[in-house]
C-alpha cells in the first residue's frame, strides 16, 4: 500500500504598496488570486483583496505603532499552520515586506520550517510617499543618496538599538523616517544636536498616495511644532533633506499645507 506525505503549503510575503491600491504591481495580483489565505496588515489598502479569490479565507493581523497590535510570533505561527496543512499562504503587507515589514524574520522563520517562500516586492512608502509631492527622495545637485530609518525602537526588551541620530546628521543623504511621528520632537532635537542645521527643509506626510493623505512642510526646527498644530499623526514618512524644497502641496479638500 503506497502511503503520501501531506503537501505542505507554500506563503507568499506580498508587498501591496504604499496605499493607493492603484500602485498594487501585477506580480501581486497574480500572487493574490493564487491564496488560500490571505493574513492582511492593516497598512494595506482594503481594495488590494479585490484581487482576492472569492472564498479566501482573509484574516486580519492588524500591526499600527501605537495601536493594539497582533504579536508577531502569533502571525508566524499562523503562517506555519497553514502552510503546514497545504494552503496556499499570502501575508499581506502595506509598502514592501522587506522594508521595516518584518518580511525577513518571517521569511527566516518560514526557512527555518522548511516551507516554500516567494517574496513579492511591493512599492515601498519612504519612496512613493514623498513622490506625491514632487520631492525626489534623491536628485544629482541636492542629495547623493538616501537613508532610510526608523524612528520606533523595539520595546521588546530583545537586542535592538536607537538610530544613531548623530551620525546621520552629518551622513549627507536625505533622510527618510517611517514610525517616526510619537518621537518626532526628540529625532528633530538629536538631529540639530548632531550638526544638522535648524533651516534644514523638512515635511511629514500622513496616509501617503491615498485620498485622505495629508501633508506638512517646514524646517527642522520647526517641524514637530508644525506637526502638532495640525494635528498629523501615524501612518506618516518624515522627510528631511534639501529635496523637500522641491514640495508642491497640491489644494485638496482632504490634504492639508502649510509652510512654517
Amino acid at each position: 500500500m503506497t502511503t503520501y506525505a501531506p503537501r505542505t503549503g507554500k506563503v507568499y510575503l506580498i508587498g501591496a504598496g504604499p496605499g493607493d491600491p492603484e500602485l498594487l504591481t501585477l506580480k501581486a495580483v497574480r500572487a493574490l488570486g493564487r491564496c488560500d489565505v490571505l493574513l492582511v496588515d492593516d497598512l494595506a489598502d482594503t481594495a488590494v483583496l479585490e484581487h482576492a479569490r472569492s472564498d479566501a479565507r482573509i484574516v486580519r493581523v492588524g500591526k499600527r505603532g501605537g495601536c493594539r497590535s497582533t504579536p508577531q510570533a502569533f502571525i508566524e505561527r499562523l503562517m506555519l499552520r497553514y502552510a503546514r496543512a497545504g494552503l496556499t499562504v499570502g501575508r499581506v503587507k502595506g509598502g514592501d515586506p522587506f522594508v521595516f515589514g518584518r518580511g525577513g524574520e518571517e521569511m527566516q522563520t518560514l526557512r527555518r520550517a522548511g516551507i516554500e517562500c516567494e517574496v513579492v516586492s511591493g512599492l515601498s512608502a519612504g519612496i512613493a510617499v514623498p513622490a506625491t509631492l514632487g520631492v525626489p527622495v534623491t536628485h544629482r545637485d541636492m542629495a547623493c543618496g538616501v537613508t532610510f530609518v526608523t524612528g520606533h525602537a523595539r520595546e521588546d526588551g530583545q537586542p535592538g538599538r536607537e538610530p544613531d541620530w548623530s551620525a546621520l546628521a552629518r551622513c549627507g543623504t536625505t533622510l527618510v523616517i517611517y514610525m517616526g511621528m510619537r518621537k518626532l520632537a526628540s529625532i528633530a532635537e538629536a538631529l540639530h544636536a548632531g550638526g544638522l542645521a535648524a533651516d534644514t527643509p523638512a515635511c511629514a506626510i500622513q496616509n501617503g498616495t491615498r485620498d485622505s493623505q495629508r501633508a506638512v512642510i517646514s524646517t527642522l526646527r520647526d517641524l514637530p511644532q508644525v506637526v502638532a498644530d495640525a494635528k498629523l499623526g501615524s501612518p506618516a514618512i518624515v522627510v528631511i533633506g534639501e529635496v523637500v524644497n522641491l514640495a508642491e502641496v497640491a489644494e485638496q479638500a482632504e490634504a492639508l499645507s502649510m509652510r512654517a
